[in-house]
């Protein structure tokens, strides 16, 4: 929760300065003909409204243009803030809750304030983005996969049968209480992660056809016993029980160190 005391969710000067630092780590470019690092703020008024000039093109422009935030009065540090609950959240959050979460509850008639409606807005707009480039690409090449589970744990003590032998007498599996969460990590590339109920071979194919090129070569430990060979994809293993945890077979390097 202490993320959301942060300075980019708190104030809009503090987002767009993220925003700029996100988007642009090279400098500013220009939206109207892409040249980078060439582009000064405006000084005066407006450069409370984080407004450049490109030395190029001559055309003005923010770091909101082309996104989601352009010609949103909502301000800027609320979407921020919209973007971490909804990709944070371990099982989706509703629009109803997002606008209580981004703009409170009036103590004196118990409902949120602002606008439900812009709550809502906001709510479908980042859905469309998460759908959009670069998002939406799929992995492909040498994809790796591993399963870890997330949450608080489960601290029982050793119990003793009659004769002060100890035993585990109907202790929790260290995973009951924990949330499943699947990593699919494209060597030299980016990563998808999502949170699943269970964790087989059987319930994985669906998010390996979402997330994984045809083609491609997946990489699992043995833990996953289930052959992966849907959509043409090459299904290799490492054994782990048996101290297995890089093989080569010739150039090729099987591991899944790269997502563990």
């Amino acid at each position: 929760m202490s993320g959301l005391f942060a300075p980019q969710f708190q104030n809009d000067e503090a987002a767009r300065a993220h925003l700029e630092k996100t988007l642009w780590p090279d400098g500013p470019v220009c939206p109207h003909c892409g040249i980078i690092g060439e582009a000064f703020r405006l000084k005066g008024e407006t450069n409370r409204d984080g407004l450049y000039k490109c030395s190029a093109c001559r055309e003005p422009f923010t770091v909101t243009i082309g996104t989601i935030f352009e010609d949103s009065h909502i301000p800027l540090h609320k979407w921020l803030l919209a973007i971490h609950l909804m990709c944070s959240s371990k099982k989706g959050i509703s629009a109803h809750q997002l606008w209580r979460n981004l703009w409170g509850v009036n103590p004196d008639t118990g409902k949120p304030n602002g606008s439900y409606r812009s709550a809502w807005f906001m709510a479908h707009r980042i859905r469309w983005a998460l759908g959009q480039e670069p998002v939406a690409s799929k992995l492909s090449g040498i994809v790796e996969v591993d399963e870890t589970y997330v949450g608080g744990k489960v601290r029982m003590g050793p119990q003793r049968d009659q004769e002060g032998r100890s035993k585990m007498l109907g202790r929790p599996h260290p995973t009951s209480l924990k949330a499943p969460v699947v990593s699919l990590v494209q060597r030299g590339g980016e990563v998808r992660s999502y949170h699943a109920d269970r964790v087989t071979g059987e319930s994985i194919r669906p998010a390996l056809a979402q997330f994984v090129e045809e083609g491609s070569h997946i990489m699992t430990d043995s833990a996953n016993r289930n052959k992966l060979t849907q959509h043409g994809w090459k299904h290799s293993k490492v054994d782990h029980s048996k101290g297995e945890y890089v093989r080569r077979e010739g150039d090729l390097i099987i591991t899944t160190n790269t997502v563990e």
